[in-house]
């Protein structure tokens, strides 16, 4: 599966059903489609609010399926991270303004089974994350 849609924040929603519709084929329990829409939405935002700085980009998202691992990748060819490390950190983000919560990692990480980041300041943010499906 595969998915571009514009860096705004109404499509947040949009990308979340698009992903559990497709993992709906693995026949899911409502908690773990809850899990991978929180993740979801929580790239997506991190791409629109961070990556993109509300300007106007384009967000990939990928979604495949083996067996029984589902994997889903957010892209974004924004500002990329200073210090991945550092926003990796619970509690810290970037955002000036005070509010947003420096949680969005901390989250992805939390709702599914495996998180990566990979990151280039100037070249955007992929997120690659991974949940067993059924066990």
């Amino acid at each position: 599966m595969a998915l571009e849609m514009d860096s705004i924040s109404r499509n947040e929603e949009f990308a979340r059903v698009v992903v559990a519709v497709f993992m709906s084929r693995m026949n899911p329990t409502l908690e773990e489609v809850d899990d991978v829409k929180t993740a979801v939405s929580e790239a997506v935002t991190n791409a629109v609010i961070h990556g993109y700085g509300q300007k106007k980009g384009i967000i990939y998202i990928e979604g495949k399926i083996e067996g029984n691992e589902l994997t889903v990748v957010v892209k974004d060819l924004g500002i990329g991270i200073d210090n991945l490390k550092k926003a990796m950190e619970p509690m810290y983000t970037s955002d000036p303004s005070g509010e947003r919560s420096g949680m969005g990692f901390s989250f992805m990480e939390a709702f599914m089974d495996q998180l990566e980041v990979e990151s280039q300041p100037g070249k955007g943010t992929l997120v690659r994350m991974k949940k067993r499906i059924g066990g």
